[in-house]
């Protein structure tokens, strides 16, 4: 018997318009739905007029129902995943079914559309050559530390999500981790409030002293690194010791860092610094 297909479909991110017309017609053919919550793709097919057998697909059920729809492609029927909105797989379920898809030797089809993640990023300003995506960070203080210690050495544009009543503690946690450097929030990207908030991370703290956050945030922090052309040896001492400050390093942190970039004695930087 010929193995049935997976389809991981993209659907819109607030905007029901930003649909493919390829992600419609195979919401229209495949077999079976499986749905990360079957309410919120009822209203989608609803408002596609698609009548389709749903299933429900989610992380707390994932382990379980990964293996009956196995069996359900194993037995020819083609399945399509999708999530509440966005793309399958990325911070949401997906994942695991596909990695034991492969194993079973079934076809994966990604069929694209939007990703909050993507258009936050191309619309922030901030550098889009390279950029690491973090999803939620861990609320487990050690966890999180060591996540911004990788943030921090990484150097690249960083992609957080966040809920709007943990955006502040975030915002802080940014501040004091990696220093005042330029952020831009995203917020309710492709619907009616649609925003964009730039500036540096005391800034944007400032406009929430007086407006409540609301709705689902993507937080994109400015990556901390030298021209391509130059290497941190090419710099001047102080131009040294900015690109470490700007990474919320302390003084101490920043004498012995440039000491061993430039491989001299950390007295000899100590000196120069003594009064900064």
């Amino acid at each position: 018997m010929e193995k049935g297909n997976l389809y991981l479909v993209a659907t819109p991110i607030g905007n029901l318009e930003d649909i493919t017309l390829r992600a419609i017609r195979i919401l229209k053919e495949v077999d079976l739905i499986a749905a990360e919550d079957t309410r919120q793709t009822l209203k989608l097919l609803n408002h596609l007029e698609i009548s389709k057998k749903l299933i429900s697909y989610h992380r707390h059920n994932e382990d379980v129902k990964k293996d009956l729809l196995i069996e359900k492609l194993l037995d020819g029927q083609n399945i399509a995943i999708v999530t509440d909105a966005g793309t399958p797989a990325i911070s949401d379920p997906g994942e695991e079914i596909v990695k034991e898809a492969i194993k079973n030797n079934i076809k994966v089809i990604p069929i694209p559309g939007a990703c909050a993640l993507i258009n936050a990023l191309i619309a922030s300003g901030l550098d889009t050559k390279e950029f690491s995506f973090y999803a939620f960070l861990p609320l487990n203080k050690k966890l999180r530390k060591n996540k911004f210690e990788e943030i921090k050495k990484d150097g690249k544009t960083a992609i957080i999500y966040e809920a709007p009543h943990k955006l502040i503690n975030t915002l802080n946690d940014i501040l004091n981790n990696l220093g005042d450097r330029n952020i831009v929030l995203a917020r309710e990207l492709t619907k009616i409030h649609e925003e964009f908030i730039r500036g540096k991370v005391s800034e944007i703290l400032s406009i929430f002293n007086d407006r409540e956050p609301k709705g689902e945030f993507i937080i994109l922090i400015e990556g901390i690194k030298i021209k391509e052309e130059n290497n941190l040896n090419n710099l001047s001492l102080e131009e040294h010791y900015n690109f470490y400050e700007k990474q919320g390093l302390e003084k101490k942190e920043i004498i012995k860092k440039i000491a061993k970039d430039r491989n001299v004695n950390k007295n000899e930087i100590y000196q120069k610094f003594i009064k900064k």
